[in-house]
């Protein structure tokens, strides 16, 4: 890491600088300096949460997902020993699977301040790395739709499955064609509730100005792939964009997305929403011997590599395909790894448009 280009973390409207630290063992002088009175609060930002004066001393509560538990805790419970003892404050921390609050005291203001903003730190870090749990999206998988669908899929494999790497096992699950606006990790029903609050108030704040109440007429046609070759390709996806011209599809994408990231509930990874439908995808791709075959040339597994697929002549023939027309009239938050009745994602909330 460059010391003087240092990574920066956003935590509750807040940025920090986070600095490469060394582990070592420092001397009992320097470790008193570290909060020197309850009046001290060095560069800690003072005002970026609630610290209560308590009759023995001070007092910070934070909300945290209990997955995120055993980040705070860390291995035989060392990384909470260390917090608490750098920082000269109790860490509470209620028992696995038991949702709560994690409580911080100390006797001085500035010590349990310390303690919070590296808790946040930590469980910012980690968040990071879980894998997401729900996604907003615009469902895609109307009976005319998926007959469409179909009707590409059989083409397709009738004329371009010699091409390398062309299968059934890499189309979409016609039931659960979609469009994507943005991933989140919601760890507890808490935090499924707050994003199903926020779009509720995206729907009376900017939706339903945009839409007037009524439903978007979207049309689903042509095909394009998303990396640099399309001989290498592994996702190609449907394009999509509204009927009569306008822009109202990728403003109300933008919006919310802009919406959900102010709010800490998403990930900002682009300025703007790139509104694709996924057909066909190297991840969804079948193959029982690849692993084995891998492991007998390398001894690693291939679960993480992706085998592309020539998508020349499918690009070429079917670049104007038309899967129709959809109304579209709600966005959902959608759970991963799940199905309705209708084989769509399992919704946890929904804004509709009228």
């Amino acid at each position: 890491m460059d010391v003087l280009r240092p990574t920066l973390i956003r935590i509750g409207g807040r940025i920090y600088r986070k600095n490469l630290v060394q582990e070592q063992a420092y001397q009992e002088e320097e470790e008193q300096d570290f909060c020197t009175g309850p009046g001290d609060c060095a560069d800690e930002p003072c005002d970026a949460f609630v610290v209560e004066e308590t009759e023995k001393g001070f007092q910070c509560r934070v909300e945290v997902p209990s997955p995120l538990y055993k980040y705070i805790i860390g291995k035989k419970g060392e990384t909470k020993k260390r917090l608490e003892t750098e920082t000269r404050t109790s860490i509470s921390i209620p028992k696995p699977g038991v949702e709560g609050e994690i409580v911080i005291t100390g006797q001085h203001r500035s010590g349990v301040i310390s303690a919070r903003t590296r808790i946040d730190v930590l469980l910012d870090s980690f968040r990071k790395k879980q894998p997401f749990t729900h996604f907003l999206s615009f469902a895609l998988n109307q009976p005319t739709i998926q007959e469409k669908f179909l009707q590409f899929k059989e083409e397709v494999l009738e004329k371009c499955s010699k091409d390398h790497g062309v299968s059934s096992s890499l189309f979409q699950n016609p039931a659960k064609l979609h469009l994507t606006l943005g991933t989140l990790v919601l760890l507890n029903e808490q935090e499924i509730q707050k994003a199903c609050d926020l779009l509720q108030r995206c729907k009376e704040d900017f939706v339903d100005q945009i839409t007037g109440g009524k439903p978007l007429t979207v049309e689903v046609a042509g095909v394009e792939y998303m990396n640099d070759d399309p001989a290498m390709t592994d996702v190609l996806y449907a394009k999509v964009h509204m009927k009569d011209g306008s822009d109202k599809l990728q403003v109300i994408a933008d919006q919310l997305v802009e919406r959900f990231v102010a709010s800490g509930l998403m990930l900002k990874e682009w300025d703007r929403v790139k509104l694709h439908a996924t057909v066909m995808n190297t991840l969804f791709r079948k193959d029982p011997g690849a692993e084995e075959r891998n492991n007998t040339v390398t001894g690693k597994s291939s679960f993480k590599e992706r085998e592309s697929f020539n998508g020349r002549n499918i690009l070429k023939l079917f670049e104007n395909f038309c899967f129709g027309e959809v109304q579209l009239d709600s966005v959902r938050l959608s759970q991963r790894f799940s199905s309705d009745a209708s084989g769509y994602y399992a919704t946890s909330g929904q804004l509709t448009f009228s």
